[in-house]
C-alpha cells in the first residue's frame, strides 16, 4: 500500500518509481480520485454541519411559534438529508475505488535497484564455489528414478501434474535438509522457529500484497481460507495490526512449511522434475526491522541463506534483481541461484527481499519508540533460507558420480544415521 499524502506531495518520483517496473503514469487517477473523495468528504461535513444546526432552529422555531419558519427548515433538513445520502455514496465509490487502485500498484524500488525490463537486466554481485565437472551429466529427474526412489507416475495418478513421491532415503534426504536449515538459522544465525498456520484469512494475504492482484496463484478452500504460497504470509502477519515496542526489534522468525501455488502462469515452464512443483516445502526467513535497519537487515538475511549453500559447498551466485523481475511487494530483492550442471546454468533457489513499509501498511503493524506516544510503521523482510526441494535437486545433480550414486554432503551425514551415499538398494 502506498501513502497518500506522499503521492499528493510528490507525484513525480511515484510515476518514475514505477515507470521503471513497465507502468504507464498512475498518479493522474490516483489524484483524481483523492480529490472526488477529499471534495465528498467535506461536502458531506459541510452537510451535517448544516443539517445540525437547521435541526436546532427547528426548536426554536416551534418555540417562538413561528410554523412557517419551522416548515421551512424541516424542508431544508430534508434536502440536507439527500445531499448526505449522494455524498456518501460518491465518497464510498470514490474511496473504494482509490484503495484498489493503490492497493493493484506494486512498491517503489529502492534508489541503488537497477532499472530493467526482465531477468535480463538483473546484476550479478558475486559468485561462489567451482561448478564441478561432470561428463553427461544426468537431471534430477533421471538420477531420482534411477535410484528407485522418485516417482512422478504414481503422484499424476493420485495428484495430476506438478507433484511426486519420494521414497526411502531420498525421502529422508529432504527431511533432513529441512533440519539442517533450521538449526542453523535457529542455532547459529539468532532466528526463532516457528510452527505458522498453514490456512490465512484474506486480510492475511492482503496483508503481504498476495491479495487481490495474485488470487489466481492461490489455492483457496471451500470455506474461503487460503493455503499459504509460503511462511511470509503467516510469519509476517503476526504483527498485522499491532504497535511493537521498538526495543524488541529487529524480530528474527523461521519456520518450515509445506507451500501450496497453483502455478497459473507457468505453464509450459519446467514441467519435468521437482523445479516447479504445487506443493514443496521451504524453510522461510522473516525480520520485522525499525525502518533505519531494514537495509542493513537485508544483507544479513542473504547471508544467512548463502550460509546453507556455502555449508552444503553448492555453487552458487547472487543476483541483485532489476526493477522488471522484482516481485509485487519488494523494493529491493538478492536471488540466490544454485548451478545446476544438467542445464549448464544458474537456477533461482532463494528469494530475499525489503520490503520497506510496503507491507506494513496494508497490514497496519507499527512501532513505537521507549518513552514515546506516536507509532510509525515497521519494515519487513523475508527471504528463503532454502526452498528444500530445489536444494534437494541441487545435491543429486551437483554430488552425483557417473555410476549414479549421490554423494551425501557433510553437513547432512548426522541426519542421515551417518551414510555416505544415496544409491540403489
Amino acid at each position: 500500500m502506498h501513502d497518500i499524502k506522499a503521492i499528493r506531495d510528490n507525484p513525480d518520483a511515484y510515476d518514475r518509481g514505477w515507470g521503471s517496473r513497465g507502468l504507464e503514469p498512475q498518479t493522474p487517477a490516483i489524484l483524481e480520485l483523492d480529490r472526488k473523495l477529499r471534495a465528498a468528504q467535506t461536502a458531506l461535513q459541510d452537510a451535517q454541519s448544516r443539517r445540525n444546526d437547521a435541526s436546532k432552529l427547528i426548536g426554536q422555531a416551534k418555540a417562538k411559534k413561528d410554523e412557517a419558519e419551522a416548515q421551512r427548515l424541516m424542508a431544508e433538513v430534508d434536502s440536507l438529508k439527500s445531499v448526505m445520502a449522494i455524498e456518501t455514496d460518491i465518497e464510498k465509490a470514490a474511496g473504494e475505488a482509490l484503495r484498489a487502485l493503490l492497493s493493484s500498484l506494486p512498491n517503489l524500488p529502492a534508489f541503488d535497484v537497477p532499472t530493467g525490463a526482465d531477468e535480463h537486466g538483473n546484476v550479478e554481485q558475486r559468485r561462489w564455489g567451482q561448478a564441478p565437472t561432470i561428463n553427461a551429466a544426468q537431471d534430477h529427474v533421471a538420477l531420482g528414478e534411477a535410484l528407485g526412489l522418485m516417482d512422478f507416475e504414481a503422484a499424476a495418478r493420485t495428484s495430476g501434474a506438478r507433484f511426486v513421491f519420494l521414497k526411502g532415503q531420498l525421502a529422508r534426504l529432504e527431511r533432513a535438509i529441512a533440519s539442517f536449515m533450521l538449526d542453523l538459522q535457529t542455532q547459529e544465525h539468532g532466528y526463532t522457529e516457528v510452527s505458522p498456520p498453514l490456512l490465512v484469512r484474506d486480510e492475511a494475504m492482503y496483508g503481504t500484497g498476495q491479495l487481490p492482484k495474485f488470487g489466481e496463484d492461490l489455492f483457496r478452500t471451500t470455506d474461503g481460507r487460503w493455503l499459504i504460497p509460503t511462511a511470509e504470509v503467516s510469519l509476517t502477519n503476526m504483527v498485522m495490526g499491532q504497535i511493537v515496542e521498538e526495543g524488541e526489534l529487529p524480530l528474527r522468525l523461521t519456520a518450515l512449511t509445506p507451500c501450496f501455488r497453483s502455478e497459473a502462469g507457468a505453464s509450459g515452464r519446467d514441467t519435468r522434475g521437482m523445479i516447479r512443483q504445487h506443493q514443496f516445502y521451504k524453510v522461510e526467513l522473516v525480520s520485522i526491522t525499525a525502518p533505519e535497519t531494514s537495509e542493513d537487515e537485508h544483507e544479513r538475511m542473504t547471508g544467512c541463506a548463502e550460509a546453507v549453500l556455502k555449508r552444503l559447498e553448492l555453487p552458487y551466485r547472487t543476483m541483485l534483481l532489476c526493477t522488471g523481475d522484482m516481485g509485487f511487494g519488494a523494493r529491493k530483492t538478492y536471488d540466490l541461484e544454485v548451478w545446476m550442471p544438467s542445464q549448464g546454468q544458474y537456477r533461482e533457489i532463494s528469494s530475499c527481499s525489503n520490503c520497506g513499509d510496503f507491507q506494513a501498511r496494508r497490514m497496519d503493524a507499527r512501532a513505537r519508540k521507549p518513552g514515546e506516544k506516536g507509532t510509525r510503521f515497521v519494515h519487513t523482510l523475508n527471504g528463503s533460507g532454502l526452498a528444500v526441494g530445489r536444494t534437494l535437486v541441487a545435491i543429486l545433480e551437483n554430488y552425483q558420480d557417473e555410476g549414479g550414486r549421490i554423494a551425501i554432503p557433510a553437513p547432512l551425514r548426522p541426519y542421515m544415521a551417518g551414510a555416505s551415499h544415496l544409491e540403489r538398494a
